[in-house]
């Protein structure tokens, strides 16, 4: 694990200290992914890395390959940072994959999880009863429903099996669609979608 190798204490768990934020009681989860519940640090590998040491995704992902004896093609890179030709002009991108196609649906469900849990917590402590006549409120009944629930689904997204991961958004699709919705109204914007008409992908990936 990249991050024990950088000096990052991990327990049994898969639990750290986060070194993004003052973090005294471990609070990140180290998997495929990382997470911190404190500050809601998140991403891959490259991302940890790339926050690590403060450097770009494209300096991590060559430290990563540099300091693991793993090769590197910088025409596997996506986003802002990916291959140029000659004339330097991006090369239209490939045909995406299933596979792509799932690690992105997998992210953008991860982060509307994460972002409603963080809603859910912001509402828990805003709205809470300040005596006991007082009548609760929806949001905070919402916190008080919806928050076991949330974290037994991140949890599975960052420490599941890949079949695991593939029932739970299927059989969630639409609450994290319902928490999509919720998180848009609260913002009075963009989300982040959490995958549209995919026909079966989940599935599919699973065969």
């Amino acid at each position: 694990m990249a991050a024990k190798a950088y000096g990052i204490n991990v327990n049994r768990n898969g639990m750290a200290c986060c070194p993004f934020h003052d973090d005294h009681t471990p609070s990140l989860k180290l998997d495929q992914r990382y997470h911190c519940f404190g500050c809601g640090a998140d991403g891959d590998v490259i991302d940890f890395t790339a926050r690590l040491f403060t450097i770009g995704k494209m300096e991590a992902a060559k430290k990563l390959a540099a300091d693991f004896g793993v090769s590197y093609d910088d025409g596997r890179m996506s986003g802002a940072e990916g291959k140029f030709n000659v004339k330097g002009r991006k090369k239209k991108p490939r045909k995406f994959s299933p596979e792509y196609r799932f690690e992105e649906t997998e992210k953008c469900f991860f982060r509307i999880l994460t972002d409603y849990y963080h809603l859910l917590c912001r509402w828990r402590e805003e709205d809470a009863p300040k005596t006991p006549e007082e009548e609760w409120g929806r949001r905070f009944t919402d916190s008080l429903r919806d928050m076991t629930l949330v974290e037994y689904m991140m949890d599975t997204m960052l420490t599941g099996t890949l079949e695991e991961k593939i029932d739970l958004m299927n059989g969630y699709r639409e609450k994290v669609k319902e928490y999509e919705r919720i998180l848009e109204e609260d913002s009075g914007g963009k989300a982040g979608g959490a995958g549209g008409d995919d026909g079966g992908l989940w599935a599919g990936r699973a065969a």
